[in-house]
Formats: structure tokens, sequence, C-alpha cells
């Protein structure tokens, strides 16, 4: 039983019921911790057939990766024939990709004990050129369910002008949603508007996800005219070729619009794509993590180094992402670093409270260069009080592994603060707060490599 599995029966989730509308928590049981798994777009595109599909699935079996958490497997645009059915007007598979249809395909990552997810567009024609769902919303999701379907990821390409408002914008993702409920089968709903319209105001109450921005691209940082917005609260072209630390920033705000069955989505990971050094995909991992994103592969799965298998295993990284609380961090403060001669960056530091009274601390340097900072408990916990930024706490780094071979090295019992902690250029330092119960033990020295 997969981690997911386990929270809904715990939280006792509703079951689905025809008709019902919207498609968070309360009404389809999804999603109650944010959704993981893999997704064929970042690195095979419109490259894809039965075998990419059952090769990845294949390889999640084959590296367990259903024991972090890991269960959807996912197919993005272009496994559609050029039309829908003549006679029926229902959405068929290219049967060159696909000559045993969706459902014989649906079936055997079913029996591999996964869960299955497919792609459409909220317009006349998906990103790929391909029939979109527009205006076909009750066909096309009745026939995701016949085919046995657990996960729609739905885009917003040829949308015929039906955005600019989010009241235009929650009607055309809302018939999908209402169609879904109605096929009586559950079904994550993972809407992909690129932030149009403001989705985390309108999405919370018919969707289990809802897309932040443009989308990613695998670089570290970086502005790119294709991706113009400084920020996603009234951007008005979310493009793409957006930089992994410039989604970070438009995802900051966010998060108190997020919670158990619907989560903002930062887009699908790229680590092990090759675009990013190891610290750099360390950052992408542990930000997605803690801002509660979903967390879906874009890599070749089937061919993985040691270093990525590393990334996207390290379960108490991954423990932060499904942890039960469902509150993203927060951005305390963002602060830039006095750099010389080789480049601009900066320094912020990110806060988020855990389930039994424990906090995740994330130290990110977007900097080219080391930097050493202290951090005081008065602003760490400065939305704690008195009482947390007193109390003597032990921290955990959840990218060091401790004497058993665990994530998370004890580093310490500290009161008052962290001090003189060293951090690399382009890396991101994580830690879990432990109260100290009794304890006033304070660390000191001059220099501490946490």
């Amino acid at each position: 039983m997969t981690r997911n599995s386990m929270l809904r029966l715990a939280l006792g989730a509703l079951p689905l019921l025809a008709g019902m509308e919207g498609a968070y928590a309360g009404s389809n049981g999804l999603a109650i911790t944010p959704q993981m798994g893999w997704n064929t777009w970042n690195h095979f595109g419109c490259d894809i057939s039965e075998d990419t599909i059952v090769s990845a699935a294949q390889a999640f079996v084959n590296y367990n990766l259903t024991q972090y958490g890991y269960e959807y497997i996912l197919m993005d645009d272009c496994w559609q024939a050029p039309a829908r059915d003549n006679a029926t007007g229902a959405p068929v598979a290219d049967p060159d990709k696909f000559p045993n249809g969706v459902k014989d395909l649906s079936d055997k990552i079913h029996a591999m004990g996964l869960k299955f997810g497919i792609y459409s567009s909220a317009g006349t024609y998906t990103c790929g050129g391909k029939f979109g769902s527009l205006d076909y919303e009750e066909i096309d999701a009745q026939t995701y369910a016949d085919w046995g379907v657990d996960y729609l990821k739905y885009d917003n390409c040829y949308n015929q002008g039906r955005a600019g408002t989010p009241l235009i914008s929650y009607e055309r993702y809302n018939n999908m949603s209402m169609a879904l409920n109605a096929t009586g089968r559950p079904i994550l709903y993972s809407m992909c508007n690129w932030g149009e319209d403001g989705p985390w105001n309108f999405a919370v109450t018919i969707a289990n996800s809802w897309r932040i921005s443009g989308d990613i691209f695998d670089v570290y940082d970086g502005y790119d005219d294709r991706c113009p917005c400084t920020s996603m609260l009234d951007c008005k072209l979310a493009g793409f070729h957006c930089s992994m630390t410039r989604i970070i920033d438009f995802a900051a705000p966010l998060g108190q619009k997020a919670g158990p069955g619907k989560w903002n989505d930062l887009d699908m990971l790229e680590v092990g794509n090759g675009g990013m050094s190891y610290d750099e995909y360390v950052t992408h991992f542990s930000m997605w993590s803690i801002l509660k994103s979903p967390l879906i592969l874009g890599n070749d799965v089937t061919d993985m180094t040691n270093d990525t298998l590393e990334i996207i295993t390290n379960d108490a990284i991954i423990a932060l992402n499904q942890d039960s609380s469902g509150s993203p961090a927060v951005r305390i403060w963002k602060k830039a670093t006095n750099d010389t001669g080789s480049g601009t960056g900066d320094l912020s530091l990110w806060v988020g409270s855990l389930a039994n009274s424990e906090y995740v601390i994330a130290l990110m340097n977007t900097s080219p260069s080391s930097q050493e900072v202290s951090l005081s408990f008065k602003e760490i916990f400065g939305d704690q009080g008195s009482s947390a930024q007193t109390a003597s706490w032990t921290l955990y780094d959840l990218w060091q592994k401790d004497s058993t071979g665990a994530w998370g090295l004890n580093t310490g019992t500290m009161q008052g603060s962290i001090p003189n902690v060293n951090i690399g250029a382009h890396q991101t330092k994580v830690w879990k707060a432990v109260q100290a119960s009794g304890s006033t033990t304070k660390r000191r020295g001059s220099v501490v490599e946490l």
C-alpha cells in the first residue's frame, strides 16, 4: 500500500459520488498529499509509444520506486490518433504508437501495481497539435474512465480565448472536473493552465493541483524572454523556458492557497536530464518538496545515474513533501549577496511547519560563490513566538547520512541560532528541527559545517 493510500484510509477520505461538483480531496479523496510519479514529456516530448511507457513502469518496479511514494505513470501529449472516432466522437489513440490501445496499456500498468495517467488540453487542440477536449469533456472523461485512467493532466493550449478572467477559466476547467466526477471513477485532476487567471484562487474546489507558471526548462537560473513575467500574481504571458529558481520565486507567495487535496504545481522535475549540476538538482528536488509541489519525475527512469537515483530516493526529503500537515514552507527573507566578478545571487531562508510540532528549515544560495551566514531562532521561528525562539532544537541535515546510512545526520542541539553556516555556490541546506525536551544546551564554535 502506498503512502497516499494509507493517508486516505487514515483520514477517512470521502467516496466519489457521481455528479458531485469539484475534484478536490473533499470529493474524490485523492492527492491528500502531493501526487508522485513520472511523466513522458520533459525527456521524450512527442516521441512516445507503448514501449516507452511500459519500460518506464518496469523501471519503477526494478528500482522499487513505489516504496518512496511514486505511483503514477503519466502519458503526456501526442498519444492521440489524427482524428476522433468518426461515429462516436470519442478519443482514439495513435494505432502505430499504441497498437494494442490505451485500455491494454492501462491494464499493463495496473498489473505492475502502479496507476496510469493521460493528457489532454482544455482547447480545440493540444499543445502538440492533437485534438483537444474543449466541448468534448463528457465523452472524453467517460472514455478515460472506461480505459482505467487514474489521472488527467489537462493543459491550456488553443483555448479559443476562453480565458482572461478567473470566472471564464473556472467554467472551462470546471466542465472537465464535473465530467470526471460524473464517471464515478476517482481520477486525479491536474490542471495545467500555467497560472493564467490565478488558478490558486478559483481551482481549489475543482482540481487536485494546478500549474502556477510557464513551463520549466532544464536550467538553474537566468531570465529568458520566453518566460517574461517577474511575478505570477498578474502575469499576462506565462510562456515557457522558465528557469528552476525563477519558478521558486513565482511560488513563494502562493503557499497560503495550498493544502491537502489541492496543491500548487511547480511543473515536472528535471532531475537527471543533464542541464544542471548535482547541487542544483538537490535544490530543485528540495524546494519542490518543501513547497509541496507534486513530485513528477521527468527524466528517463530506465537510464539513471547513481546521483540521480540518490536525489529522487532521498526519503527524508520526500517525507517533507508528504508530511501530513500539508503546509508549504514560506520564505522568511531573501537577501542579495556581495558577489564580485562572478555574477550575482542571493540567499533565502525558508521555514515550514511539519506534523508533531517539527519544522523544516532551508537555506538556499543562488550565488555563484560560497557564503557564510548565521541564522537566529528569532527569525526562523518568528511566527511561533518566544517559546520556540528560546527553546533548544536538535537539527538533522537531510542531505547528509548518519552512521547507519540513513538520510538525516544529527548535527547537534542548538539554542538561539544556527551559527556560521558555510553554504556553497548554488547549494541548498535543508534541516529538520525537532525540539529537544528539557535541553538548554547551546552549540558553540567557529564554523559549523552543516
